[in-house]
């Protein structure tokens, strides 16, 4: 019974050779389904992404949206796509997509498919637009090439959080014996319940991110030059549209990675987050045409790195904390500039995650606003965000260090295009009061408070050891005891978001929601610093975040950068143990 023949002949090949280990590997264990989705390598066999696990999860969400909305079949549900293919098993993003809607259209449920390649954020964004009850993102973000992914959206407009993931889980494993068309994707052509946003969304998308759009006749003028890449992947042609809708000349693209491309062969991760690797041809061409500023989207266009040469002619790329902070300074700064009613300020928010710089408390200190963190990603930003909006308040910005920003309150997510362009405008700006974005981000620090950022991970593929070396912590000197120092940094506060435990608090419950299945332990020290531990939800990875915040004033740099660096050896060293773990540190 073959219904991808690609699929069907790597699993036949392997009971021929009677290879049991690989066997294993492929039907061992179903992938799982989280708050992020799934998210693996193409392939044969359940734990991986194919024709078949498409369906099976695709029916499984179908029947909990049917249970939880009695107007699905009048609503229905968007679907977008990547650029992602795979040609050994015959999976690509786009054949997945249409699975999907295949699944959605033969139970009466109107789908909204997209027909061609978009970036991710268009997905909430017509989800909120369209009013739908939901939205399957099929991409793997910036993944390895063999990755792909399968992203959902609730009927707010934000990616899932508990208990939906449980719940989708659930009837994915009560859903499992495809349905009688489930393969038959052609019939969706002539469907009736099949639409195509494409073309609307791309008019009303560029039309809503141009209420951030304040400064049209310096975007006219400027004589700035931007080089954008989108690393192969999809946000070439929308962070054009983008510049457009601002009266900005388009930027430069690097021409080797402007088209998608699912083997992206210029890099060896497509991760802008990775630094100056994936930045090499943004750098050769920028110097080529004269341009200042690079912006490089991830391959799905959620996130955004961006680079500036200096006086000195070297590049600096910012840190996604550093962004955050010039965005999070700008947006405020345009906020107030075009705000008739000073009262307004009580009900303006801005939000971060829990790992993230908190250079925007800092800021909504001074200037009156407020700022609330969340636990880490976008999913639980997204659904704040919402929450607040519908109790009236303004949510200007929200952005995590993994460079992701949401700066335009239409779209429910990050979102790499308007962050692009509005990065854009306000470089522009600066430029034509001779300021760059390096100056401009030193006049934030004075004026608010130097904040200083330090982040990395160690790689361990032993669940064990991680698990272990958590326990030491929780158990440091005696059992139930956490650790008082740290090297020579005495440790005051400590916040265990595993456990639900909070040492600043009256009752020591922590506020933020806890969860038993990831670890994540943050440390407050005597000296201003705060360390957090975490583990990733999906890669072997254990990660640290580390900040160093100066009240205002306090301008010895260099002294505050060597203190971080003493903390963050001492973390590593004392909390961390590599040796004695066997850790693999990030190679540079």
């Amino acid at each position: 019974y073959q219904q991808n023949p690609k699929t069907y002949a790597i699993v036949k090949q392997l009971l021929a050779e009677g290879n049991a280990g690989e066997l294993q590997k492929y039907f061992g264990s179903r992938m799982e389904f989280g708050t992020a989705g799934l998210r693996a390598a193409m392939g044969a066999g359940i734990s991986h992404m194919n024709d078949l696990t498409i369906i099976q999860t695709t029916q499984g969400f179908c029947r909990y949206l049917e249970k939880n909305f009695s107007d699905l079949k009048k609503r229905g549900v968007v679907i977008g796509f990547d650029a992602r293919a795979h040609l050994s098993s015959g999976g690509s993003s786009k054949r997945f997509a249409r699975l999907a809607a295949n699944t959605f259209i033969s139970q009466g449920v109107p789908v909204y498919l997209f027909s061609d390649i978009i970036p991710t954020p268009f997905v909430p964004y017509t989800v909120t637009h369209l009013k739908l009850c939901a939205g399957i993102m099929v991409t793997a973000s910036h993944n390895p090439k063999q990755d792909n992914g399968y992203k959902v959206y609730w009927e707010n407009g934000a990616q899932i959080i508990s208990p939906h993931d449980k719940g989708i889980s659930q009837a994915i494993e009560e859903n499992q014996e495809p349905w009688p068309q489930a393969w038959d994707d052609k019939l969706i052509d002539s469907s009736l319940l099949l639409h195509d946003p494409y073309a609307i969304v791309n008019k009303e998308y560029f039309k809503d991110i141009q209420k951030q759009c304040f400064y049209r006749n310096i975007n006219k003028e400027t004589n700035l030059k931007f080089v954008h890449t989108s690393v192969h992947g999809v946000g070439h042609k929308f962070v054009q549209l983008a510049f457009k809708a601002f009266d900005l000349s388009p930027p430069f693209a690097v021409p080797e990675q402007k088209d998608p491309d699912p083997d992206f062969p210029t890099v060896k991760y497509p991760n802008p987050e990775e630094g100056k690797g994936v930045l090499t041809l943004s750098f050769a061409l920028a110097e080529k045409d004269g341009a200042r500023i690079i912006l490089a989207n991830d391959p799905d266009a959620d996130r955004l790195a961006v680079a500036e040469k200096q006086e000195s002619g070297e590049w600096k790329v910012f840190s996604g904390n550093e962004l955050g902070a010039l965005l999070g300074w700008w947006i405020f700064t345009c906020w107030k500039n075009n705000s008739r009613d000073t009262s307004a300020i009580k009900d303006v928010y801005m939000l971060s995650s829990t790992v993230s710089s908190k250079i925007l408390r800092a800021i909504a200190l001074k200037e009156g606003f407020h700022f609330e963190e969340t636990l880490t990603g976008f999913k639980w930003m997204g659904n704040r965000a919402k929450q607040l909006m519908d109790q009236g308040k303004a949510v200007l910005f929200a952005f995590e260090e993994a460079i992701g920003y949401m700066c335009c309150p239409a779209v429910l997510d990050k979102d790499g295009v308007s962050a692009a362009v509005i990065t854009a405008e306000m470089a522009s700006f600066l430029a034509s009061r001779n300021l760059s974005l390096s100056q401009q981000l030193k006049a934030v620090y004075d004026e608010y408070g130097f904040h200083i950022t330090k982040a990395s991970y160690f790689i361990c593929h032993d669940p064990k050891v991680i698990q272990q070396l958590f326990d030491n912590l929780r158990n440091f000197d005696g059992k139930n005891t956490y650790p008082k120092s740290c090297g020579r940094f005495k440790v005051s506060g400590i916040r265990d978001l595993t456990t639900g435990y909070d040492s600043s608090q009256p009752d020591q419950k922590a506020i933020l929601p806890t969860s038993k299945s990831s670890q994540m332990i943050t440390f407050t020290f005597a000296n201003g610093g705060v360390a957090t531990m975490r583990t990733s939800g999906t890669e072997p990875k254990i990660k640290y975040y580390s900040e160093l915040c100066a009240p205002p004033g306090n301008s010895d740099v260099e002294q505050l950068k060597k203190e971080l660096d003493e903390l963050v050896n001492a973390l590593e060293k004392h909390f961390f143990q590599p040796e004695k773990n066997k850790l693999q540190r990030k190679t540079e």
